[in-house]
């Protein structure tokens, strides 16, 4: 979901001394513009099942570090309309098209108004972007640990629910999954489009995109992005995506996703409906978040040595870290 919440933290003066919640947040929505976060507007929360698909342990069985136990798993995907680490851009990131690879639209036919050189641009910025906060992630993961390698009590609890918007501090656990979510957030929605007007060429991949590397130091090179591959062009300004791709044209992310499985059902959107398209975004979107758990705990082994960093993906991934990662 997209609020009318202002680009990156700062708070709107009409909120300024507000309580936020996700309810709050909600009377200023407007309609999907990707993957949904809540169960209103039109979404099923779609990235909360995504995330939860492709992470959650098996009931009853606890982490091995590849899976998230339940009360962790609810702070990363969201709960009981929480926005959750992977849900926060929607609640105050909304306008910023890097958060969500917007406006790296291209359709290769004459006088197209964005050449394929901008929206390449477009699109390394977002993947610059996200590749920023994934090491956010990994940066605020230290915290979870002291200095002799325990596990910090007060930095890792969930007794309450971590705050992931509008640039509030949080526990050391927390600000790690807000990192790691947020960049999931646009790896999901990258998922959501494929690549005139009313009815561009599909790339037709469910595949992990190897362009979103979020370990790599930088973006891919521009030669590296395929002619063809473009997201939708988003703006609230009357006219300016005008004879340009948006994404109600590309869009295929509203439907029932089973939260267990990633099985798909009724997708809502024309585009979604024809030939799968859905369904391969979910799997897809399902395959790149695993995906990109893995090069996590990959990255914090490399940044951290081997003993403290398999420390700290238990530490995530576990809902009592105190004991369970000792």
């Amino acid at each position: 979901m997209r609020g009318r919440i202002t680009t990156g933290r700062r708070l709107p003066a009409f909120l300024a001394t507000a309580a936020v919640t996700p309810a709050l947040l909600l009377a200023t929505a407007r309609p999907a513009d990707a993957f949904g976060t809540v169960n209103a507007f039109g979404q099923h929360a779609e990235h909360e099942r995504i995330t939860r698909a492709a992470l959650a342990c098996a009931p009853g069985v606890p982490s091995d570090g590849s899976c998230f136990e339940p009360r962790s798993l609810g702070q990363l995907a969201g709960h009981s309309w929480t926005f959750g680490a992977v849900g926060a851009p929607d609640s105050d990131e909304s306008l910023s098209s890097a958060a969500h690879c917007d406006n790296a639209d291209f359709l290769d036919v004459t006088g197209y108004p964005q050449s394929r050189q901008r929206a390449t641009a477009a699109l390394r910025t977002c993947i610059a972007h996200l590749q920023a906060r994934f090491r956010q992630g990994l940066a605020a993961a230290e915290g979870t640990l002291d200095t002799r390698g325990r596990v910090v009590a007060s930095e890792t609890e969930l007794r309450r629910d971590c705050t992931f918007t509008l640039g509030l501090p949080g526990r050391a656990k927390c600000e790690a999954m807000e990192g790691f979510g947020r960049a999931l957030h646009g790896v999901q929605d990258f998922r959501s489009r494929p690549v005139g007007l009313v009815d561009p060429p599909g790339l037709g991949r469910s595949a992990p995109s190897p362009l979103l590397d979020l370990s790599a130091a930088r973006p891919p090179l521009p030669s590296a992005v395929p002619r063809n591959l473009t997201t939708g062009c988003f703006s609230l300004l009357v006219g300016a995506c005008s004879q340009r791709l948006t994404h109600s044209t590309l869009n295929k992310d509203e439907g029932f996703i089973d939260p267990v499985s990633g099985a798909t059902r009724a997708p809502a959107t024309a585009r979604g409906q024809a030939a799968g398209n859905f369904a391969r975004a979910v799997r897809g979107a399902v395959a790149d978040t695993r995906r990109q758990w893995k090069q996590f705990r990959e990255a914090l082994l490399q940044r951290y040595g081997t003993r403290r960093g398999a420390r700290i993906v238990c530490v995530i991934s576990h809902d009592d870290p105190v004991r369970d990662c000792a």
